[in-house]
């Protein structure tokens, strides 16, 4: 019976394994394509049998995106949008997080069904409309016209969450400050969101990553060049008679990497603040 038990444990413990493997494989082999595929020339893409590891390694496809300012500039406006929403909506999150968590106030539960229905609705829904309000706004092919719409999206999880990270605090921490004769301003600036720091970076990161690979809006709401972000230098690459498949899989690594460096330095606090709601709870 004993054997039984230890063999079905070790069993489990290798189709756990097995299926991490299998998963990991599944979920690595597309950019280690992409990967390689950056390193080739344009016309090895195709050839007949593949290789993953190229003979005539080259960085041409790096020297060609990163000698090319045009292709820099969707880089740098990619930086000022994505950075740019992940502060403001890190701002407005908090504050909007604090009344939800702290205050009682009118019509404070359809606010807060107003704000979860957001995340249900599809974005492509609501690009005709949008298109219309930045355009009569005069907004349309300019940053504050993108990183409104980008908040629009990213809003609504951000409150969502910090409301739920300032729910597992004891209000006691906001009494104290006001029997020492602060007030909830200085609760917040100077207990509560230092407090929250994990839980500010998991939801900084994640709004970064939604802003920065936006596609449709980033497409639909700017007209030239230099207002157009990475997502829309690598379809630019496609041509209408060839694809430039090793500069865009160039553009996709090059793209990955702020993200990648955001995750690996904060990958502590980030999984920390993921967790940190159902843990206090």
């Amino acid at each position: 019976m004993a054997m039984n038990v230890k063999t079905r444990r070790t069993l489990a413990k290798a189709g756990v394994i097995t299926g991490l493997v299998l998963g990991g494989l599944f979920a690595g082999l597309p950019v280690l394509w992409m990967l390689s595929t950056s390193f080739k020339g344009n016309g090895e893409v195709f050839q007949n049998p593949p290789e993953l590891i190229t003979k005539s390694f080259s960085f041409d496809a790096y020297r060609e995106i990163l000698g090319n300012g045009a292709q820099l500039r969707f880089f740098l406006n990619s930086y000022i949008v994505a950075f740019a929403v992940t502060i403001l909506t890190l701002l407005v999150a908090v504050l909007a997080g604090f009344a939800f968590s702290r205050y009682s106030f009118p019509f404070q539960k359809t606010i807060n069904a107003v704000i979860v229905s957001v995340q249900a609705v599809p974005p492509i829904t609501l690009v005709i409309p949008y298109f219309g309000l930045v355009v009569g706004l005069g907004l349309y092919n300019t940053y504050p016209g993108l990183i409104l719409t980008h908040m629009v999206f990213t809003l609504p999880y951000a409150v969502i969450m910090i409301t739920a990270y300032f729910n597992t605090m004891p209000r006691a921490l906001d009494e104290s400050v006001k029997v020492d004769g602060g007030t909830s301003w200085t609760a917040l600036w100077r207990i509560l969101v230092p407090i929250s720091v994990p839980g500010l970076i998991a939801v900084g990161v994640y709004t970064f990553m939604i802003s920065w690979n936006e596609y449709l809006f980033a497409l639909s709401l700017t007209r030239t060049d230099d207002m157009r972000t990475v997502p829309i230098g690598i379809q630019l690459l496609m041509g209408q008679h060839s694809y430039e498949w090793n500069q865009m899989m160039a553009m996709s690594i090059l793209g990955s990497i702020p993200v990648l460096v955001l995750f690996l330095l904060f990958q502590r606090r980030f999984i920390g603040g993921l967790t940190a709601g159902a843990v206090k709870a």
